[in-house]
């Protein structure tokens, strides 16, 4: 059993009385180990595994937690412990509550706020500082969300920003609208998932024995918000106050910082002994990340026997002189290439130790670039199942428009209101058998002056412009062609939506759907447009030998998603677990290329971190705008601690392109590597 592999330390906090526990987890000292014996030792003593829940922040960490439980027990035991992310946990609780809600990714919702957000004028409001775009102003409204719980939005920006004042009643405005929308049809982001478990725990009173919590240094006030809201006998949390690095993104280390507060009758317990790193490694982690303020009493104890190498500091004159040294010299590295991972504070310094790699024939594989799932050509596939699967998907629709040439988010938008209001709620049936006792489907648009609501509808175009297209007569007679800013080569794409949903409107099967659509005129609108914007030449011509070689690449890769699809029978099923998992899919082989929040909980046998000069790590122009010099330290120390062997530091003294000299990083001061 999970129990007989631990130590002493482990042992303790697996076998804790039932109650608020808190276990100190540093790195590389178990802690999935840990959280596995902790749901054997529950299971062993007969709690029920649908009276467990295990929170995590990737889907991946759950699924091997639980895969590792399985191995002791039988599987169908295991499959019933409620395991998974905060998100993918809400949703499966929410589905399962009835709530009929559609899961959208940010991309998508930013679109849907961009048709809010251009109907608004602001160039009537008097200000020195501009307004924010509308993709920024999703995004700080979703910091909003994560980092508040008290107050409204204004008042909150009220003290970031307060520059932006004058325009915190067109903020709430277009929010609100743009809430009422994703409402409409049911619509949800991740953060709405946490707010609205929130809500549904409330009414139904989701109980569990025990909720276990992994990285718990990295909870925000929503996500805290998330664990409170279930009702539990016990809480068994897991982190490490020195790897909170998420900041950025609202979490709080006041949350772990004050357990012992908020929570009756804790106990707290450390797990000091670390499996990773050699000790000079640790040895240097330590002595920096002492620097911050002690949280709670720990201390790294190596246990790892190998031989010990000192970490190496180098420095270069010139920044690029610094890749290219360390690109030659994990050319003659022994280790093997997917065990070796540079690390970096900033994304610009990702690009250069890319392309010199590349330049001498190594492979790479860079975290966080954009996956299969990710791609136009992919993405379009979706929207269009999605469409099928939900007729109500306003976002899919217009996504799907963004290839109809000369209609953009706003006309596709009003295209969709239409079509939703002669379909009686279904954009399917307004497309393939209007309701024509509703009129005239484009009606005036609101004015208000303050909001910045200023413009009418133009006058109705007429079908007869169509007449020469050969479209089915049915077709010509739909209302939304008599908007006046459709050209032929739009309603040309239209008619192609309106023969693909007709056709396959009753389909169940993706696979058979995505065959049919690969196959079809709409697609092939899709490969087209895709494959000459990606064969534009300098001269702005397109290389037609080019585009035609793309749009084969763009059917192969459609290809590949319709074989994935094979293994669902279900629209829904397919699409939710693309959505869900999408954001943890990487691809390639080769040297690891990774900015440090996403090298966390990974371990590499040899690691090189490059850039250290203060500026750049620690990041002064972040902690000026509200980050921390803890913060950035806490970061040297996550990077520093995913080395198992050999740990190589590096800093260049001048940027010879930019024009800038620098100064080493305070925190190799700290790591006594340089001298004052």
């Amino acid at each position: 059993m999970p129990l007989s592999t631990l130590n002493d330390e482990q042992f303790k906090a697996a076998t804790s009385k039932p109650g608020h526990n808190l276990i100190i987890a540093s790195a590389g000292t178990g802690k999935t180990s840990t959280i596995v014996a902790r749901i054997a030792y529950l299971l062993q003593n007969n709690v029920k595994p649908e009276e467990i829940l295990l929170l995590t922040f990737t889907n991946k960490a759950s699924g091997e937690m639980i895969e590792r439980v399985s191995k002791y027990f039988d599987s169908n035991i295991v499959k019933k412990i409620e395991a998974g992310t905060f998100h993918s946990v809400s949703y499966r609780l929410l589905k399962k509550s009835g709530s009929n809600i559609t899961l959208k990714q940010p991309k998508e919702l930013k679109i849907l706020l961009k048709s809010v957000y251009e109907k608004r004028v602001f160039s009537h409001i008097q200000s020195k500082n501009k307004q924010y775009q509308y993709s920024y102003l999703y995004d700080i409204f979703s910091l909003y969300q994560n980092s508040e719980q008290y107050s409204n939005f204004s008042s909150w920006l009220q003290k970031r920003n307060p520059e932006q004042e004058p325009f915190f009643d067109m903020y709430e405005d277009i929010l609100d609208e743009f809430q009422e929308l994703k409402n409409k049809f049911g619509y949800v982001d991740y953060n709405d998932l946490l707010i609205n478990i929130t809500k549904e725990s409330k009414e139904n009173n989701f109980y569990f024995k025990e909720i276990l919590v992994d990285e718990y240094q990295d909870t925000n006030s929503l996500q805290c918000k998330v664990i409170d809201s279930f009702k539990c006998d016990s809480l068994f949390c897991v982190g490490d106050y020195d790897q909170s690095i998420y900041a950025f993104n609202g979490a709080d280390i006041n949350i772990i910082a004050s357990f012992n507060d908020r929570y009756k009758n804790t106990q707290i317990f450390a797990l000091n002994k670390n499996y990773r790193s050699t000790k000079q490694i640790l040895s240097l982690a330590n002595k920096v990340i002492k620097q911050n303020k002690r949280i709670y009493k720990k201390e790294l104890i190596v246990t790892k026997m190998h031989k010990d190498f000192p970490p190496k500091l180098f420095v270069f004159d010139e920044v690029f002189e610094q890749y290219e040294a360390i690109a030659k010299k994990i050319k003659f590295s022994t280790t093997d290439k997917k065990d070796i991972a540079i690390i970096f504070r900033n994304n610009s310094s990702a690009d250069g130790i890319e392309a010199t790699l590349r330049e001498i024939g190594i492979n790479s594989k860079r975290k966080g670039s954009i996956s299969f799932f990710e791609t136009k050509e992919i993405k379009s596939l979706l929207n269009i199942l999605s469409l099928l699967r939900n007729p109500k998907d306003i976002m899919a629709f217009v996504n799907i428009f963004e290839y109809a040439k000369g209609i953009g988010s706003v006309i596709g938008k009003e295209l969709f209101e239409a079509l939703y209001k002669i379909g009686n709620g279904d954009i399917i049936k307004g497309l393939i058998k209007p309701d024509l006792s509703h009129g005239n489907p484009f009606k005036k648009k609101a004015q208000n002056y303050q909001l910045g609501l200023f413009d009418d509808f133009e006058h109705l175009g007429s079908t007869t412009r169509f007449k020469d297209l050969r479209f089915e007569e049915n077709f010509l007679s739909n209302p939304i062609l008599k908007h006046p800013k459709i050209s032929t080569d739009g309603a040309t794409f239209i008619y192609a939506l309106y023969n693909f949903a007709k056709t396959n409107k009753n389909t169940k099967s993706p696979y058979k759907i995505l065959s049919n659509l690969i196959n079809s005129s709409l697609y092939d609108f899709i490969t087209q447009t895709l494959s000459k914007q990606r064969a534009i030449t300098k001269s702005k011509g397109v290389d037609e030998e080019l585009a035609k070689k793309i749009k084969q690449n763009i059917i192969s890769k459609a290809w590949i998603l319709s074989n994935i699809s094979k293994n669902y029978k279900d629209i829904d099923k397919f699409i939710n677990a693309l959505v869900l998992g999408s954001n943890e899919i990487t691809q390639g082989d080769g040297v690891n290329l990774l900015s440090i929040h996403a090298s966390k909980g990974l371990e590499f046998k040899e690691v090189y971190i490059i850039d250290l000069m203060d500026g750049r790590f620690p990041n002064r122009k972040l902690i000026s705008k509200g980050g921390s010099i803890e913060e950035e330290r806490r970061l040297f120390y996550v990077a520093t601690t995913r080395a198992k062997e050999l740990l190589y530091l590096s800093y260049a003294k001048q940027d010879k392109i930019k024009k800038i000299e620098y100064q080493h990083s305070i925190f190799l001061e700290e790591a006594g590597l340089v001298n004052v």
